[in-house]
């Protein structure tokens, strides 16, 4: 089970200095220096704690010739949040103290299948957000937990599904949906993987 990536979220946020980084971020991009002179520190201790949170997927970073500028990664600033919400209370799923999928959700859930798939494949890979993570948590929920996977069995698998293995193994990762380490995939569980429902 891939709970190092709920840690690894906490433990980037497990700063004052790097919290501080964020909240200026939510007002737009900055540079280094701009940040080192605002919160009082050097520029090496920004880029030190802008590598902490560019692994856990909180940032993104840009160069612009010899200036490197920061911005959040909203979409997964929010989805880590919610992942951790929902690891914390699957225990309390699995014993129906939460309320059910709500029956809408359900509802769009199969319109969606029922549009983008034919036959049992993939007819296209949707471009809204939202209708596209319906479709690979429909293709992943086929993949067995806690074994791994090579590469090569991945991209088989996927075929089932559509040609375009190489793009659907990257949205995989993407979205959280799987875990890769030197060329080994797992499936993370389910509640690390991006939530269509929390989208608008």
């Amino acid at each position: 089970m891939q709970l190092d990536k709920v840690v690894g979220y906490h433990k980037a946020l497990a700063d004052a200095t790097r919290l501080r980084m964020l909240v200026l971020l939510a007002d737009g991009e900055r540079h280094g220096q701009e940040l080192a002179e605002k919160l009082g520190v050097t520029p090496a201790t920004i880029t030190h704690h802008a590598a902490k949170l560019r692994e856990a997927s909180l940032i993104h970073e840009r160069r612009e010739k010899n200036t490197i500028y920061f911005s959040l990664d909203h979409y997964f600033i929010k989805n880590n949040a919610i992942a951790a919400a929902e690891f914390i209370y699957r225990g309390a799923n699995a014993r129906g103290e939460v309320h059910p999928v709500d029956a809408a959700q359900s509802k769009l859930k199969q319109s969606v299948i029922r549009n983008f798939f034919k036959d049992g494949r993939l007819k296209q890979i949707p471009s809204q957000l939202k209708k596209k993570l319906i479709t690979l948590e429909h293709i992943v929920e086929g993949l067995e937990r806690s074994r791994t996977y090579t590469e090569k069995e991945i991209n088989e698998y996927i075929k089932q599904f559509h040609d375009d293995f190489a793009t659907i193994r990257r949205e995989f990762i993407m979205h959280q949906f799987m875990f890769r380490d030197k060329e080994q995939y797992e499936l993370n569980p389910p509640e690390l993987w991006a939530r269509w429902e929390t989208l608008s």
